[in-house]
C-alpha cells in the first residue's frame, strides 16, 4: 500500500501541474491537434519503456480479450475525452472550469462500489466528506454557476475518465500496468487521427510553429508521468482510495496559481487547506485501522 500512496501521490502532483500547464498550450495549440500530437509522443514514450522493462513478451502473450480491453480503454480513456477536454478548455471562461475534472473522485466513489464491488469503509468517508467540503469552498459553489458548451464538455469527458478507470483497474490485475498505460495512449492516438483524418485537420499537425510545438512536447512529458505512475499505483489500492488522493491535484494547481499572482480569497485559502487536511484524515485513519486490525488478527 505504501508504495502505491506513493506513486499515486506522484500522480497528484503531475495532475496539478498539467492542469495548470495545459491551460496555456491550448491557447495557441488547434485543442484537437494538441490532444493528438500529445497521445501520439506519449504512446512512443510509453512502447520505448515498455522494451527498456523487457515486457515485449508480455506484449505478444496478450490474447484477444485483453486486446479488445485495451482497445476500449483507449477510446473511452485516450482519446475522446481528451478531445472534449481541451476543447472545452479552449472555450470556457469560467474559473471553474479547469477544475470540474477534480471531480473525478466523486464520480469514482459512487460507481466503484457498484461496479467494482469495493467497500466504502466508515473512515475513507470522513476523508471524503473534508475532500468534497474543501472542493465547494475552493470552488466557490454557491448558488448559480456559470455554465457554458465548454463546462459541459470538460464534464462529460470527466464521467467518461471515471468509467474508464473502473475498467482499468480491473485490467491492470492481469495485463502489466506499463502494457495498459500503452494501450490506452497508443489506441487513443489511432481514434484521434481517425477523428483528425475525418475532420480534415490532420494536415495541421505538420505546420506548427516551435513555440506550439514546445507546449506539446511539456504537456507530453507530464502525461507519460502522470499515466505510468497512476496505472501502477493502481496495482496496489483500491480505485476509490487512489481517486482520493488524486483530489490534490487541483488545490495543487491552486498553488501554483497562487505563485502566478492568481488572488484567492480566504474562503478558497480554507477549501485548500481542507483538502490537505482531509488527505492526511485519510491516510492517518487508515493506516492507524489497518495496524489495529493487523494486531487483532496476531492476537486471535
Amino acid at each position: 500500500m505504501n508504495k502505491g500512496i506513493l506513486l499515486i501521490f506522484t500522480t497528484a502532483i503531475i495532475s496539478g501541474v498539467s492542469i495548470f500547464i495545459n491551460q496555456f498550450g491550448v491557447k495557441v495549440v488547434n485543442p484537437y491537434i494538441f490532444a493528438g500530437l500529445k497521445n501520439i509522443a506519449v504512446a512512443i514514450l510509453l512502447f520505448c519503456f515498455i522494451l527498456m522493462l523487457k515486457q515485449w513478451k508480455n506484449l505478444k502473450a496478450l490474447k484477444k480479450y485483453d486486446w479488445l480491453i485495451l482497445s476500449i480503454i483507449g477510446l473511452v480513456g485516450g482519446s475522446v475525452p481528451f478531445l472534449m477536454f481541451f476543447k472545452g478548455l479552449s472555450l470556457s471562461t469560467g474559473p471553474e472550469a479547469a477544475y470540474i475534472h477534480k471531480f473525478l473522485f466523486v464520480f469514482i466513489i459512487l460507481l466503484a462500489p457498484i461496479f467494482l464491488k469495493e467497500k466504502l469503509k466508515w473512515h475513507y468517508l470522513i476523508g471524503f466528506v473534508f475532500l468534497l467540503a474543501g472542493s465547494v469552498l475552493l470552488y466557490k459553489i454557491k448558488g448559480a454557476i456559470s455554465w457554458n458548451h465548454g463546462d459541459s464538455l470538460i464534464l462529460g469527458a470527466t464521467i467518461l475518465w471515471a468509467i474508464e478507470n473502473l475498467i482499468s483497474k480491473k485490467a491492470v490485475s492481469k495485463i502489466s500496468p506499463q502494457i495498459v498505460a500503452w494501450g490506452r495512449m497508443f489506441f487513443g492516438s489511432l481514434f484521434i487521427i481517425i477523428f483528425l483524418l475525418f475532420t480534415k485537420q490532420l494536415g495541421n499537425m505538420i505546420s506548427l510553429e516551435v513555440a506550439q510545438i514546445s507546449w506539446v512536447y511539456l504537456s507530453a512529458l507530464l502525461l507519460f508521468g502522470y499515466v505510468l505512475t497512476w496505472y501502477t499505483g493502481l496495482k496496489y489500492m483500491p480505485l476509490t482510495y487512489a481517486a482520493a488522493i488524486l483530489a490534490l491535484g487541483a488545490p495543487i494547481t491552486s498553488l501554483l496559481e497562487l505563485i502566478q499572482g492568481k488572488v484567492y480569497s480566504p474562503q478558497q485559502i480554507w477549501g485548500m487547506s481542507l483538502m490537505f487536511f482531509g488527505m492526511i484524515v485519510f491516510i492517518a485513519l487508515d493506516k492507524i485501522i489497518c495496524s489495529r486490525s493487523k494486531k487483532l488478527v496476531a492476537t486471535q
